[in-house]
């Protein structure tokens, strides 16, 4: 799916690399309502979580760059060269990122869960709003304490999460 990116100019292309590899090493990742004109939420869905594998593979599996620029054979040149630049520039950084991550995972564990879906009704001019929405509750034992997460998501913000523990299952058993 990296070949969506080509409908980015590739003078904007390095600016959303370093913000995915932002959002890879756990800070703000890019934005759809920034680029919504440009990609369908599929489209972005899918162009994101192909450059976070990518990024997480490079780094993690230690992949030489002739091996990246074989992964990127059918992107232009211009955008391989800009994939390739974040890559290097950043390298140390996403694989510290990496490291921490797999520590505090390591020190996290899930203990229990629960979910209910509901409705959420509008009481306003649009009374027939009627938009599902998943409750989700965590409880995750990190250092030995219990700490209870509530988490409220609609269908796209359902549909990101699970794209994204996909991502990082492949990564994970990838990094095996």
């Amino acid at each position: 799916m990296l070949n969506l990116l080509v409908k980015l100019p590739p003078e904007s292309c390095p600016k959303l690399l370093h913000r995915v590899v932002d959002g890879v090493c756990g800070r703000e990742p890019p934005q759809m309502a920034d680029y919504g004109d440009t990609w369908s939420l599929d489209q972005w869905l899918q162009l994101l979580d192909s450059l976070s594998s990518l990024f997480r593979l490079a780094v993690g599996k230690k992949i030489s760059n002739e091996e990246v620029t074989a992964l990127l054979a059918g992107m232009e040149n211009g955008y391989r060269e800009a994939v390739m630049m974040v890559l290097r520039a950043r390298q140390e950084e996403i694989h510290q990122a990496l490291v921490e991550r797999t520590n505090s995972v390591s020190s996290a564990t899930l203990q229990d869960f629960d979910w209910k879906m509901k409705l959420a009704l509008s009481s306003d001019k649009i009374s027939s709003l009627q938009t599902p929405l998943l409750d989700l509750h965590l409880g995750v034992q990190q250092n030995g304490t219990r700490k209870p997460v509530y988490i409220e998501m609609n269908r796209e913000e359902l549909q990101m999460l699970i794209s994204s523990l996909d991502a990082a299952n492949k990564v994970v058993l990838q990094l095996k």
